[in-house]
């Protein structure tokens, strides 16, 4: 899990909650495919239709504020959403992205510098992510080598499971 590449599907502005994400009538949802098909359905409910897996999202400040529901980036994780790139998320978004396996990304200027249907690159052990489509590089908030091994497993249970086993 060296470089991600992919499709911006979309941009989104400043403070995207978790109610945008994933409204609250999904909650009850458990199975990750199903929650897959309401993924941003509070602010683009054609979202699943237009998502093809390994689409980044890239979008501005305090993106997945509100509440602490980890399905939100679960639902995104599910529909294909290989990785989010924003300006800065909000804490709880974050920590749980990680757990559950999504990378995420805080880069100052991304929002600026891209637009939908550009090709981005990531690559997780230089801290660039760079615009295929323009050229231009900017660098990413760099992960922890913990967060790195975490989301190498596929989350923190799958991660759990490694390191320590089934006990």
């Amino acid at each position: 899990m060296g470089v991600l590449k992919g499709r911006v599907l979309v941009k989104y502005g400043d403070n995207i909650n978790t109610d945008l994400i994933l409204p609250g009538t999904y909650l009850m949802i458990s199975d990750p495919m199903e929650l897959a098909k309401h993924a941003m359905a509070g602010i683009d409910p054609d979202f699943y239709k237009k998502v093809k897996r390994g689409d980044i999202i890239v979008a501005g400040e305090n993106f997945g504020c509100g509440s602490s529901r980890e399905h939100a980036p679960l639902a995104l994780k599910a529909a294909g959403i290989s990785a989010v790139i924003a300006e800065s998320f909000a804490r709880i978004f974050y920590r749980n992205a990680i757990s559950i396996g999504l990378p995420v990304f805080e880069c100052k200027g991304i929002s600026k510098r891209t637009k939908e249907g550009d090709i981005v690159q990531i690559n997780m052990k230089t801290g660039k992510v760079k615009n295929l489509s323009s050229q231009e590089e900017l660098e990413v908030a760099s992960l922890t080598d913990l967060m790195m091994e975490i989301l190498k497993s596929g989350g923190l249970v799958p991660y759990i499971k490694m390191k320590y086993g089934k006990k």
